[in-house]
């Protein structure tokens, strides 16, 4: 189990996130949407139209 406490930043991207994209996708939508630095140390957790699943 990973200690979220221990990330630093956490985001969660509400909405529904096709879980078939790779991570250039996901890294496109976090720089696009969220005007964010991917490599600062933040964790992004996206949500599947499931909602038991998330991709990090």
């Amino acid at each position: 189990m990973i200690n979220l406490a221990e990330l630093g930043r956490v985001f969660i991207v509400c909405g529904n996130t096709d879980m078939r994209r790779g991570i250039d996708s996901l890294a496109y939508i976090v720089k696009k949407n969220f005007n964010l630095d991917l490599f600062s140390g933040c964790v992004f957790l996206f949500c599947g139209s499931r909602r038991d699943r998330f991709k990090c």
